[in-house]
């Protein structure tokens, strides 16, 4: 059986339409973000994103931010902005804060330690 296909539809297939971003992201600005320093991004997180500084974690020279369920389009927007990116296999959010390295099979908070930054400003 033929099928008719109108070019000029304007409706897209469910793939484009997944696509379509909801909260545009300056990608300039996001690649500039993934470039800071790790003090920088700590800063950016106190001062521009509260809620995400209580959550992050500095684990070696990067940061991670882990939540208990899935977050809404929004923030996993703003995220991206401040230049994290999501890694499936720990199902967190990293800031490599301009150390961009392989991925490795060891857990680096055992190798490299790990704390939370707003722990030791609340004890000041």
């Amino acid at each position: 059986m033929k099928t008719k296909t109108n070019s000029d539809s304007k409706l897209k297939n469910r793939t484009a339409h997944h696509l379509t971003p909801l909260w545009p992201i300056d990608m300039a600005l996001r690649q500039y973000n993934r470039s800071l320093s790790l003090e920088r991004v700590l800063h950016l997180l106190r001062t521009q994103a509260p809620r995400f500084w209580e959550l992050a974690e500095v684990v070696g020279q990067w940061v991670w931010i882990q939540f208990d369920g899935k977050q809404p389009r929004q923030i996993t927007a703003e995220l991206a902005q401040l230049g994290f990116h999501w890694n499936n296999r720990r199902q967190l959010w990293q800031h490599p804060c301009g150390q961009i390295t392989d991925s490795v099979n060891f857990d680096p908070r055992r190798r490299y330690g790990s704390y939370f930054p707003a722990d030791y400003q609340q004890a000041a």
